[in-house]
């Protein structure tokens, strides 16, 4: 009797299929956390009077974060975990890192007006994030509404790179601190379009003088990276503007809002 029951609840048990553990993709999240660290690094370095390693910090943070979303859709392994994780680290390593290396730089230095200058970079970079994470579905690709926080990141840490590099006294360039700090962090939150290239195919074949120009740039970059990373991020970081100029000078549409006018849907991001 007990063995005609039991052999029915081994067949019941094996016909009952067992509940997935949810789990976490481990490759692109490591992209992330090594991204994370170098924010962290950044502010460990500032901390003890090394900025020109605290910059390092930040672009390598840069690199990294730029290659998690490219690993993921490579290998197929997207998440919404992956999505979150990325958000938290772009916080720590382009908005409050950058912040903090500034302020213990130079812009100390100016008083209430140096902290108030760091604090409105840090909530504009998480003004930008949450709203780069609700608009996701409705701005053109090929375009970011306002200056990406790694780019912002890049102009504040890399002039202190550049200053550091050259040996130029902190207090001489507080005021150009502050106003590079304020105009970083504010061009983040505008609607001003700047080109994403995620439009640039990596999988297609290109002509053989590519592959040269890119072997050209980085070498050009070696000859004096701090001067020549600095004048990119430059150049980028006023580009927006010149696009936005030339956009309306034309008539053409200056938003990066494309495939709806509604609010989008901001149900699951605010659990």
């Amino acid at each position: 009797m007990h063995d005609g029951n039991e052999s029915a609840l081994i067949v019941q048990d094996e016909a009952t299929p067992r509940k997935r553990r949810k789990g976490i993709y481990i490759l692109p999240n490591l992209f992330t956390l090594a991204a994370l660290f170098g924010g962290f690094y950044a502010v460990v370095m500032a901390m003890n009077n090394r900025f020109d390693l605290a910059s390092v910090g930040v672009f390598c943070a840069m690199v990294l974060d730029s290659l998690d979303g490219r690993v993921a859709r490579m290998t197929n392994t997207q998440s919404a975990f992956g999505e979150q994780m990325d958000s938290l680290s772009d916080m720590v390593s382009f908005g409050a890192a950058p912040a903090l290396i500034a302020y213990e730089w130079t812009l100390r230095e100016a008083g209430r007006w140096g902290w108030i200058a760091a604090f409105v970079y840090c909530a504009c970079a998480a003004l930008r994030l949450a709203r780069f994470n609700v608009n996701t579905g409705v701005v053109d690709k090929r375009w970011f509404q306002g200056l990406p926080s790694p780019a912002a990141a890049a102009l504040v840490t890399g002039f202190i790179w550049l200053m550091t590099e050259l040996e130029v006294a902190r207090a001489d360039v507080t005021w150009f601190m502050f106003a590079l700090a304020l105009y970083a962090g504010l061009t983040m939150v505008t609607n001003v379009p700047f080109y994403s290239f995620k439009d640039v195919q990596m999988k297609k074949s290109v002509p053989f003088v590519v592959i040269v120009l890119i072997a050209l740039g980085i070498a050009i970059v070696n000859i004096h990276p701090p001067i020549v990373m600095f004048g990119l991020f430059v150049v980028y970081g006023f580009s927006g503007y010149a696009v936005y100029a030339w956009r309306k000078a034309k008539g053409h549409q200056t938003s990066v809002i494309s495939t709806s006018t509604d609010e989008p849907d901001e149900r699951g991001l605010h659990k």
